[in-house]
């Protein structure tokens, strides 16, 4: 008997995007049929104020390959893919915007990449862009960072438009605005095949973009918890006390020689200035007092981490043999 699992996933988030669905869906339909491929198509309505869940749901009634999520206010756009890749089955799922800004005809290619050529994730690269040069030079400068950063090299994390494998979708958990990082987090989970297409990109046809300039400040505030938690969530003693243990010793080694100078000014017969007088000696004490509390922290870190139900949530990616 056939599988009936699909070959495809196309996970697609939404905000009042009523009059692009139709045209959307069809063109998804299109590739779909022509390539002989087995999919669903997962709208999610992230709170919409218009008639895009009237849409969704005729959309379905004509589709039955077409579902719907409706969120009952507006979340965000990376809530909205992470109940989509929940929900998803495919054995490689593709994201992309709803606006008719990406082009359903890349399909095709990124499913090949994921599938043929052995890549965990595949992200759009939208090389000649329709934006505003209000938008442009902000996500040149962001990706930049981005890059340097994570030591991904990719052109455009923000591109809607990626391809992943089901494993890789199925052990990423995104909130904020930390969709412009999942490659950075599946790169931490141990998927560090990353490739990069050149992709089409459409002016948009109709209605107006979501998305403001605050977007790059919390979005450069979740890169630096990406970094931070992924890194040090399972040893928070290599952090808190590596800083705590090195301002510690630089309180204390101030400390000495300061003392160390005021005993030997003595036993030469110079009274000199006392040690309390001394702004060093006040900025050692508080390094060695930011040094304690830092070891603590770490201490208090292992602690809660040793005693958490996820201390051991590693990623298994197959099994082999008599093994539950």
């Amino acid at each position: 008997m056939a599988s009936l699992r699909p070959d495809i996933s196309v996970v697609v988030p939404l905000l009042n995007e009523a009059e692009s669905l139709p045209e959307l869906t069809q063109w998804i339909s299109r590739v779909m049929d022509k390539n002989h491929f087995k999919y669903e198509v997962i709208l999610v309505d992230d709170g919409s104020t218009d008639e895009s869940w009237d849409v969704i749901e005729k959309l379905n009634n004509k589709n039955p390959y077409i579902k719907g999520i409706r969120f009952s206010r507006n979340y965000g756009k990376s809530a909205a893919l992470n109940q989509g890749f929940h929900n998803a089955q495919g054995e490689v799922v593709i994201t992309m915007d709803a606006d008719l800004q990406d082009s359903p005809d890349e399909i095709p290619e990124l499913y090949d990449m994921i599938k043929n050529q052995g890549y965990d994730l595949v992200s759009g690269w939208k090389k000649k862009r329709f934006d505003p040069i209000s938008k442009t030079i902000p996500t040149k400068l962001f990706n930049g960072v981005t890059s340097s950063i994570s030591g991904i090299k990719l052109h455009d994390f923000n591109c809607g438009l990626k391809a992943y494998k089901y494993q890789v979708i199925k052990n990423v958990e995104i909130y904020g605005e930390m969709h412009r990082y999942i490659p950075v987090i599946a790169k931490r989970n141990g998927f560090g095949k990353i490739g990069e297409k050149v992709v089409q990109h459409q002016a948009r046809k109709y209605g107006t973009t979501k998305f403001g300039l605050e977007r790059f400040l919390y979005g450069f505030l979740d890169l630096l918890s990406i970094t931070f938690v992924t890194k040090f969530k399972k040893r928070p003693m290599h952090f808190f006390g590596s800083l705590g243990t090195l301002s510690f010793i630089f309180g204390f080694f101030t400390t000495f020689y300061l003392l160390a100078d005021k005993i030997y000014n003595l036993s030469m017969g110079i009274r000199g200035r006392d040690v309390v007088n001394n702004t060093w000696f006040y900025l050692a004490l508080v390094a060695i007092i930011i040094g304690v509390q830092l070891f603590l922290a770490g201490f208090i870190g292992e602690i809660l981490t040793m005693n958490s139900h996820k201390r051991s949530d590693y990623i298994i990616l197959d099994k082999v043999g008599d093994i539950a």
